[in-house]
Parts: structure tokens; sequence; C-alpha cells
């Protein structure tokens, strides 16, 4: 199958040290938020193409394949039945990032969903059949999932979370 892609060039602010501090910084105080308002605080995503279409958020809970530490890491998600799917976008850089290997590595996990704590799921990889139906879903739901697929060469994982 072939990929549309854009021409459009990733920003090269997106890739520096400070940037990265930022986005993990970020992160950890949204989780804080998140954990201690059960989602009210921290559930909807309002950056880029989500500032006019703020996009669902939860929180994967994943074990590093290397260190055994429990890790937790902020994600947008499409509800798609009981299922769950996220993108291994990184923002469209050229590697997976760290989660995506962690939950190939350890499928069983929990999430947790606005009002919903320790959801069990089972992790895995979308198949491309899979993948080729939810990937315009995912678009229409956060825009830059496609600015992202334009700067990158990889081909960006989905992820099911199914209940377990």
């Amino acid at each position: 199958m072939s990929r549309f892609k854009l021409t459009e060039e990733r920003p090269p602010g997106l890739d520096s040290p400070v940037t990265a501090k930022i986005i993990k910084y970020g992160a950890r105080a949204q989780v804080a938020a998140f954990k201690a308002t059960n989602g009210r605080i921290g559930s909807k995503w309002r950056v880029g193409a989500g500032f006019r279409k703020p996009v669902p958020t939860l929180l994967l809970e994943h074990v590093g394949r290397r260190s055994g530490r429990t890790f937790t890491t902020p994600l947008l998600y499409l509800a798609d039945g009981e299922d769950l799917v996220i993108v291994a976008s990184q923002g469209g850089l050229p590697k997976n990032p760290q989660w995506f290997h962690n939950l190939v590595a350890n499928p069983d996990t929990v999430v947790h969903v606005r009002g919903e704590r320790n959801r069990r799921v089972h992790a895995r990889v979308a198949t491309p059949e899979e993948r080729a139906t939810l990937w315009p879903r995912l678009v229409d739901l956060y825009a830059d999932f496609a600015k992202y697929d334009a700067w990158t060469d990889r081909e960006i994982p989905v992820v099911v979370l199914q209940p377990r």
C-alpha cells in the first residue's frame, strides 16, 4: 500500500534537548494532575490540532523491558468499541517511543481513563488491515498525526489495547 506523504519537514526546534525536557516535565505534571483528580484535569489534550478540538488522553502504565521499572505515559487515544487505540508517533521522530518497545515486551498492563483507574488491558500492534481502517479515524481525531507521518520514514505503529 502506498502511503500519502506531505512535503512538509519536521521543524528543527522539535528535536532539541530543551524541547525534550519541556515535554518530559510537562508529561510528569499531566500525570500528577490526572492521578490527583481521577482524570478531571489532564484527560484532554489541547495542544496543536487539539487546541480547537480537544482529544481524550489516557495514562498508560508500562514496565521497562530492561529496567523492570513501571513508567506512566500520557497518550492520546481513540475509543473503538471496548478497545482503546493509541499511536506510537513520538511527534514524527525517526524512532519509536520507549513505551512502544516496553509494551511489545510486556503487553499486559493497565491504563487510567477519566473516571476509571487501573483498567486492565492487553496491548497488541494493529494488523495492517486494522491500521488501514484506524489511521483515517486517528487523523480525524488528531490532525497532527498526519504531520508526524509526513515527518518520518518509519510507519508509525498503531496499538490496540484490548480489555483483559
